[in-house]
C-alpha cells in the first residue's frame, strides 16, 4: 500500500532548504514581550542544524555546556549522553507556560477556527483546551486542573501532544525545556531536582529521579469545534501567556510532509513499514505496543482490535488541521483527529463500524459515536466509552522508543 496520509505530494522537504526552515525556528524562540516575564532565547535561540558538531564526547560525558546551564546530577543517567544534542536554545529558551490563564468558549471563538487543533484535557471533572497555535510556541504549561498539577507538553518536532500528572511520589514537580533533544524528542527537565525527561516516554533520562516514569493523562489533539460542542462550559487557555509570540502562526511551515526527513533527527534507522513522517496514533502497552496508522483510520474510520488481550476502539474522523504544514494553522490541510477507547462498556464488549458517511455506529444498539468516545444519538446516547491513554506520533519519533511495535493492518 503506498502511504500518502492525504499529505500533499511536493518537493518541499521541509522548506526549501534547510535555511529557510531554521529561519522559522529562530522566530519561535524569539523574545518575551513586554508583559514582564523574562527573556528566552531572542532573536538568535533559534534551533540549529544537526550537521552542526555534536555536544556529547562520550556516552558518559554530559552534553556540552550543560554542566554550566543546569544542577544535574549528570553522574547517574541511563542512556548514552552521545543520543543527545543541541536543539539550539539554552536551557528555558523555548519558555514554559508557568502561570496559565483561562477564558471562556465565547471570548475563544474569537480568535480560534473550527478546525484548528487543541489538546483536549478531562480531569477532575473539569475540561481544557490547550490550543496548538499556543503550546507549539511554549512545549509546556504547567497548570492545576481538578485541584490537581499536571503538565501539558507538546513536540513540534514528532508532533506528540503529552499530559502528565505533576505529581510523583507525593513530590510536585513542574517542568522546562532543556533546549536538548533525543532522537529530535524534547528533553524536559523538573525544577525540583533537575533530572532531565524524555517527552515521549515520561521517562527521567539524566539526574536524582533517573529511572522514575510520569503518569500519563489522555489528552487527545481534537478540533476546536468538538471541544466546544462537547464542553459548552470548559475552559481554553488564554493568549495572555506573559510572552509576545505570533500566536496563530505556524513556526514550522511545510515540516508536516511525507515525502520529507525528520529534522535534527540522529537515532536508529526509522522501520520500513511506514515512511518516517508517517502520523500514527500510538498505544504504549507494556505487553504490546501498538500504532494505528492515520492513513489507515481514513480508510477504516472504525477500528475494533485488541492490544495486550484487552478490547479496544480506535476512531478516526476528519475535520481537524494540521498544526506543521501552512502558515496559518488553520489553514492546514485536512488530517483529521483520532482516539482509542475501551470496547468494554456495562459489561458489554461493544463492535464498532463506520457507515461510510462520516458516521461511527455500534453493530450492538446502532447508537452513534463521536470521535470522543461519547454516545450522540441512539439507545446508548449519554454513555462514554473509557479512553485508553493514546498518543500521536509521527512514525520516525514513535519507533525510535518502541522498535518492537506492532503496527496495526486491516
Amino acid at each position: 500500500m503506498r502511504y500518502d496520509g492525504g499529505m500533499k505530494s511536493s518537493s518541499f522537504k521541509v522548506g526549501v532548504s534547510i535555511a529557510a526552515i531554521l529561519a522559522l525556528f529562530l522566530a519561535a524562540c524569539g523574545t518575551s514581550g513586554e508583559n514582564g516575564a523574562s527573556e528566552g532565547a531572542s532573536e538568535t535561540g533559534e534551533r540549529k542544524s544537526s550537521e552542526t558538531a555534536p555536544e556529547a564526547a562520550s556516552e558518559n560525558t554530559p552534553p556540552a555546556g550543560a554542566e554550566g546551564e543546569f544542577e544535574t546530577d549528570f553522574a547517574r543517567h541511563d542512556v548514552s549522553y552521545e543520543e543527545i544534542s543541541s536543539g539550539g536554545p539554552p536551557k528555558d529558551g523555548i519558555p514554559a507556560v508557568d502561570e496559565p490563564r483561562f477564558i471562556e468558549i465565547e471570548e475563544a471563538d474569537e480568535w480560534i477556527e473550527g478546525n484548528e487543533p487543541v489538546i483536549l484535557v478531562r480531569h477532575g471533572g473539569e475540561a481544557r483546551a490547550y490550543p496548538l497555535q499556543i503550546i507549539t510556541w511554549h512545549e509546556i504549561v504547567n497548570d492545576e486542573i481538578g485541584g490537581e498539577p499536571i503538565t501539558v507538553t507538546f513536540c513540534p518536532l514528532c508532533n506528540t501532544a503529552i499530559a502528565f500528572e505533576g505529581e510523583l511520589d507525593g513530590r510536585e514537580l513542574d517542568f522546562g525545556t532543556t533546549g536538548r533533544l533525543r532522537f529530535s524528542n524534547l528533553i524536559m527537565y523538573d525544577r525540583q531536582t533537575e533530572s532531565w525527561w524524555q517527552q515521549a516516554t515520561g521517562e527521567a533520562i539524566a539526574g536524582e529521579l533517573t529511572g522514575e516514569k510520569l503518569e500519563t493523562i489522555p489528552a487527545p489533539i481534537v478540533p476546536w469545534d468538538d471541544f466546544r460542542e462537547a464542553h459548552p462550559d470548559g475552559e481554553v487557555l488564554s493568549r495572555e501567556t506573559g510572552n509576545s509570540r505570533d500566536y496563530g502562526r505556524n513556526p514550522y511551515v511545510g515540516y508536516d510532509d511525507a515525502d520529507s526527513s525528520p529534522f535534527l533527527y540522529d537515532g536508529p534507522e526509522t522501520p520500513g513499514e511506514l515512511p518516517a513522517m508517517a502520523r500514527v496514533i500510538t498505544v504504549d502497552d507494556e505487553r504490546e505496543p501498538v500504532a494505528f496508522p492515520y492513513e489507515t483510520l481514513m480508510e477504516t474510520p472504525a477500528v475494533n482490535d485488541e492490544i495486550g488481550g484487552e478490547p479496544v476502539a480506535v476512531f478516526w474522523r476528519e475535520g481537524t488541521a494540521s498544526a506543521l504544514d501552512e502558515d496559518s494553522i488553520d489553514a492546514g490541510r485536512d488530517v483529521g483527529s483520532a482516539g482509542v477507547y475501551s470496547r468494554e462498556l456495562d459489561g458489554d464488549t461493544l463492535t464498532f463500524r463506520s457507515d461510510g458517511e462520516g458516521k461511527i455506529l455500534d453493530e450492538e444498539t446502532g447508537s452513534e459515536w463521536n470521535v470522543l468516545g461519547e454516545a450522540v444519538a441512539g439507545e446508548m446516547e449519554g454513555s462514554d466509552l473509557e479512553p485508553v491513554v493514546s498518543i500521536d506520533h509521527f512514525w520516525f519519533s514513535w519507533a525510535a522508543f518502541r522498535p518492537e511495535t506492532r503496527v496495526y493492518e486491516t
